[in-house]
């Protein structure tokens, strides 16, 4: 296995597709065979100069990098902590997912495969894929759970008009989970041809390194550029946690940092003190879903419990093994946020700054609204606000009542 060469070792793992005790391969013989395959690719693709000048070449001329930082002077609190926000909202696509997108089909292409398939929460995983997909000329079908059909409509739309193949999915809660176990089930009908492109560092290996590697431009950028306008590194850096890819983008690119604190901020839905929720290292405990091992939140019977949050792309019960590691190391802090704050400080960011920001990484920015009156002046939280609102405007006008 090749180490990436931005790579830390907290976020290497070990052989099999360890970070501590957490992540592993898929334990199904066949299956397994399959993710070594894909695996071997990618360490062939992330080993080759060719392979890193195309993606240096599309993020640059199609996606829009470097994404701005930026001061948000407006949103910070009169005597407190400055916020800073790494703009990945700006995005072509309007999201971090188009940076591990553009990875996966361009390795699925050097593998040879006709198709990609996926799953989508929010739909911005779909949304980059089927972008993707029609760049680089390789079929694409997505699976999305029929509650999130409904709330995301403009990403279906987008979905449809980039030629996606979009399948709904009505088992189970019809959300996110859902969507994962029946496009897998799907890639498992025909896997010589088709690749599956997870949405997050979740899954057994390789995909956590895998998507990991991609989004690591995101903090490496973020570190350079804050040194540059500030002369100093940021005391905290906060993104949302749902799987937990746009989170472990950022917190690469500090993990040598020691004085600068890693926060993952996750979905606390209806309250900590409910059952809706999606705070998953919170309330959590470890165990193995999707074919790998991670904490996540468990019913009686030690399934996957229900999780609810105002943002699809959080509302999954597990999380990357990278974060599980880093918990247990003390290395990152998670918080939570509820629906409520979220909603909050979705207005006050766009009120203040002209900003409308998702769902998802406006719980980063509540934490930061929150933590920051705490904190003395010459302290910063850099926010990685990992998409912008598009997506949302219909249901947040709905809930609102604006």
């Amino acid at each position: 296995m090749t180490t990436h060469p931005h790579t830390h070792p907290l976020l290497t793992p070990t052989p099999g597709g360890f970070f501590g005790e957490y992540g592993g391969p898929i334990s199904d013989p066949k299956i397994a065979a399959l993710m070594t395959e894909i695996g071997q690719a990618l360490d062939e693709a992330l080993a080759d100069p060719t392979f890193e000048t195309q993606m240096a070449d599309l993020r640059a001329n199609y996606v829009g990098r470097p994404s701005p930082v930026y001061h948000a002077g407006n949103l910070s609190p009169k005597g407190g902590a400055q916020i800073w926000l790494k703009r990945e909202d700006l995005n072509h696509t309007g999201a971090h997912k188009i940076n591990h997108c553009i990875g996966q089909v361009l390795l699925a292409r050097r593998m040879g495969k006709k198709r990609v398939l996926a799953e989508t929460g929010a739909g911005q995983h779909g949304v980059a894929l089927a972008t993707a997909c029609a760049l680089l000329g390789v079929a694409c079908e997505i699976h999305m759970g029929v509650v999130d059909i409904a709330k995301e409509h403009p990403n279906v739309s987008r979905m449809k008009i980039l030629g996606c193949k979009l399948v709904p999915v009505s088992m189970g809660t019809g959300t996110l989970k859902d969507a994962v176990d029946s496009a897998f089930m799907a890639y498992l009908q025909d896997p010589e041809d088709t690749m599956f492109a997870i949405g997050s560092i979740c899954g057994p290996d390789p995909y956590p390194r895998m998507v990991q590697a991609f989004q690591s431009i995101v903090g490496r950028e973020a570190r350079q550029q804050f040194l540059e306008r500030t002369g100093a590194l940021p005391t905290e850096v906060a993104a949302c946690v749902g799987g937990g890819s746009n989170a472990i983008g950022l917190f690469s690119g500090f993990m040598d940092d020691e004085d600068v604190t890693l926060v993952g901020v996750e979905p606390a839905g209806k309250g900590l003190d409910t059952r809706d929720h999606a705070a998953t290292l919170t309330l959590g405990k470890p165990g193995e879903m999707h074919g790998f091992r991670c904490y996540y939140l468990q019913d009686e019977n030690g399934a996957p419990a229900p999780v609810h949050s105002v943002a699809s792309g959080l509302d999954y019960p597990g999380v990357g093994p990278q974060h599980c590691n880093l918990k247990d190391l003390g290395r990152a802090r998670y918080e939570s946020a509820t629906d409520k704050e979220c909603f909050d400080a979705f207005l006050a960011l766009s009120r203040s700054e002209g900003i409308i920001p998702a769902l998802e990484s406006a719980h980063a920015v509540a934490y930061a609204m929150r933590r920051a009156p705490q904190m003395p002046p010459d302290q910063t939280i850099l926010v990685n606000l990992s998409g912008r609102g598009d997506k949302d405007i219909d249901f947040a006008i709905e809930q609102l009542g604006l």
